[in-house]
């Protein structure tokens, strides 16, 4: 399995707290272990309020944790390792073109060089975008923009892409081809990706492992290997279709609903 290779991303004794205006602190994490292999992809899911945006906030360095460990491996060259972050929103700036888009991320760390813009219009024509490469965001649709966004997250070399619910708002094929897209991304290049998302079937058709978070503070309910069945490639399609597909999201789905945010005896 994956996650029994060296971690890319190891989270060790995870522990964070917010505190109210009157002083009173809840505390989100207490202690909260698991790590992420190369090439693996882990889904995270729970019910709202169970951390998870908290979490990813902490793993990016948004957040610094107030105990614990959050390390990321090197590069197999031995340069330092880099986490990428995609949210919901593409957030692309309208007055720059898409491969001006793509870019950005580079641009924040360094001067952009002519390899930087040759690798981005490979990885924009890989995705079907060499076409409007030069066009603006406001004549792209929503997967579109989507493929954008993941182009500028990628082109950055990062060994940990986060992704935060990033295809909620398109429509079910789009999603379902964006998924595909991720799940080609780690075939080909061994990137690991670590996905929240409250959709069941999302998480089971992309991953390599679920992670089940609940209570509060969240700690891990479940975490479940899975092994689809297909014909062929795994695909988006393909692993909705296999045979194990129902009982994981079975197992999943009454997970959550036996889960609560709070432990019992905690405040509300």
């Amino acid at each position: 399995m994956r996650s029994q290779q060296r971690p890319v991303l190891d989270v060790t004794d995870l522990s964070h707290a917010f505190e109210r205006d009157d002083g009173e602190r809840t505390a989100v994490f207490d202690r909260l272990e698991f790590s992420v292999a190369a090439g693996e992809i882990v889904s995270i899911v729970g019910r709202s309020g169970a951390g998870k945006s908290t979490l990813f906030n902490l793993v990016s360095g948004l957040l610094k944790p107030q105990s614990g460990r959050i390390s990321i491996a090197p590069h197999a060259d031995g340069s330092a390792g880099r986490i990428a972050y995609m949210l919901q929103k593409d957030l692309l700036l309208p007055w720059r073109s898409v491969l001006q888009n793509a870019l950005l991320g580079v641009e924040l760390f360094r001067k952009v060089t002519r390899e930087d813009v040759d690798r981005a219009r490979s990885m924009l024509s890989k995705y079907g975008l060499h076409t409007v490469a030069d066009a603006y965001p406001h004549a792209l649709s929503g997967g579109m923009r989507q493929r954008v966004a993941l182009t500028r997250t990628l082109l950055v070399d990062p060994n940990v892409v986060l992704l935060d619910e990033p295809f909620s708002a398109l429509d079910y094929e789009t999603r379902l081809a964006l998924e595909d897209d991720v799940m080609s991304l780690r075939d080909s290049t061994g990137t690991s990706v670590v996905l929240v998302t409250h959709d069941i079937e999302e998480a089971i058709a992309m991953s390599d492992r679920v992670i089940l978070l609940g209570g509060r503070p969240a700690r891990i309910e479940d975490s479940i290997d899975i092994e689809l069945s297909v014909h062929g490639p795994r695909t988006a399609v393909s692993a909705r279709e296999s045979a194990e597909f129902r009982t994981y999201h079975s197992r999943i789905w009454d997970g959550l609903r036996s889960t609560s945010i709070y432990h019992a005896g905690a405040p509300a």
